[in-house]
């Protein structure tokens, strides 16, 4: 028998050469992503545990709100806020949570892009109860003492001037959850780029910070290896990127370390693919291009982020830039109704889901209230620690407080 001519062989060995090259293309594509920091993560996430009775969600739509994306001037930054003024409220009026609550969206608004008329409809908005203000700081090669300085700075107007913070209980100054600028948390690109501070994380927490809430970062090389968890990191003197790692909050046993992360869901979707092929990765950022789908709040909840010991309780956070144009667009318009829409037919059916929306200072306080071994309604824990800002209703500077 013959053993074949070239021909033979190129025919025999075409599909191993094609299987290699898609392979390859795959990897890069990948690697390009970044994937490859978290996506060993991900596949060791174990199966979400069993439980008994309905599951509670807890909803926390948290926007790094930058009116001066892109740098429009003084007269379009106002126009931008003012569309948030004008419309937010008739689209949370129409929903309801379990607790006979209206969605609350959690402003992040920018140091660095601070003017307190840009800042007073959002106020005006949070005293309407549809939402609360924290924190949110771009910088770049900076150093410790730059930025403890900007942010007491930044804290105390926020504070003093428009009543838009908790307070601490334990120590009495005003409190705040962070997001970080360009996903760049204590010093996440290790060279000094959109940040410098390798000891951000204790630095944060001394100058108030109760919790980060920048995660996930994906696709940016800033994203972590740990993802869907609510857990402590610790800063170590020369290292940057600490929050790499940490300890999972955990029923009844408080765990170590600096600062309290928060993250969004972050998973790859198979049934959304580029090309057919590269699955999407799904990081609960809701925008132009992203629109919030039942098939997206289905994978946010596969994602199961809870305090071990409670995982009847379930955490998604989703983000956005809300102040883009294009992304208003989606988030004051038709796509929202249909974000909440689902919400409401997939986790508020009373029976096997209920639904809670929190801002972020609420969902803070359910995890801790988890931590310290609270269960059943998480809608009694919403101001278990932090109290809800004077804005909203909170107690002003002298007043005790007690949960």
């Amino acid at each position: 028998m013959s053993d074949g001519g070239p021909l033979f062989w190129a025919v025999i060995a075409t599909p191993f050469v094609l299987g290699l090259s898609a392979g390859a293309w795959l990897w890069r594509a990948l690697r390009r992503r970044h994937v490859m920091i978290w996506l060993p993560e991900w596949l060791r996430q174990p199966a979400p545990p069993a439980v008994t009775g309905p599951v509670h969600v807890l909803f926390a739509f948290c926007d790094h709100f930058e009116p001066g994306w892109g740098r429009p001037g003084a007269d379009e930054e106002l126009r931008r806020v003012m569309r948030w003024s004008a419309h937010w409220p008739a689209i949370a009026q129409q929903y309801r949570d379990a607790d006979g609550r209206t969605p609350r969206h959690t402003f992040f608004y920018p140091e660095d892009e601070y003017r307190a008329e840009l800042l007073d409809p959002l106020v005006a908005l949070c005293r309407q109860g549809l939402g609360e203000i924290e924190v949110h700081l771009h910088h770049d090669q900076d150093t410790a003492a730059g930025l403890s300085a900007r942010l007491r700075s930044f804290v105390q107007t926020l504070h003093h001037r428009h009543d838009v913070l908790s307070r601490d209980p334990s120590g009495g100054g005003p409190a705040f959850a962070f997001i970080h600028g360009n996903w760049a948390l204590d010093n996440a690109h290790g060279d000094g780029t959109h940040c410098g501070v390798q000891d951000e994380l204790r630095l944060l927490a001394s100058l108030g910070c109760y919790a980060d809430f920048t995660l996930p970062s994906a696709p940016s090389s800033t994203q972590t290896r740990k993802i869907n968890s609510l857990y402590r990191a610790s800063s170590h003197p020369g290292q940057y990127k600490c929050h790499d790692t940490g300890i999972d909050l955990t029923v009844g046993d408080r765990a170590p370390g600096d600062l309290l992360i928060m993250q969004g869901p972050l998973a790859l979707d198979w049934r959304n693919r580029k090309a057919g092929l590269l699955p999407r990765i799904e990081n609960a950022d809701v925008r132009a291009g992203q629109l919030p789908t039942a098939q997206r709040i289905d994978l946010w909840l596969r994602q199961h982020i809870h305090v071990r010991g409670r995982p009847e309780w379930v955490f998604i956070k989703v983000h956005s830039h809300g102040a883009k144009p294009a992304n208003a667009t989606v988030l004051l318009g038709p796509p929202m109704h249909q974000l909440h829409q689902a919400l409401q037919a997939i986790c508020n059916d009373g029976q096997h889901r209920v639904l809670h929306y929190v801002t972020a200072r609420e969902m803070v306080n359910i995890a801790l209230a988890a931590e310290a071994g609270c269960s059943g309604n998480p809608n009694e824990f919403r101001d278990f620690h932090f109290p809800p800002p004077p804005c909203a209703g909170g107690p002003r500077s002298g007043e005790n407080h007690a949960h």
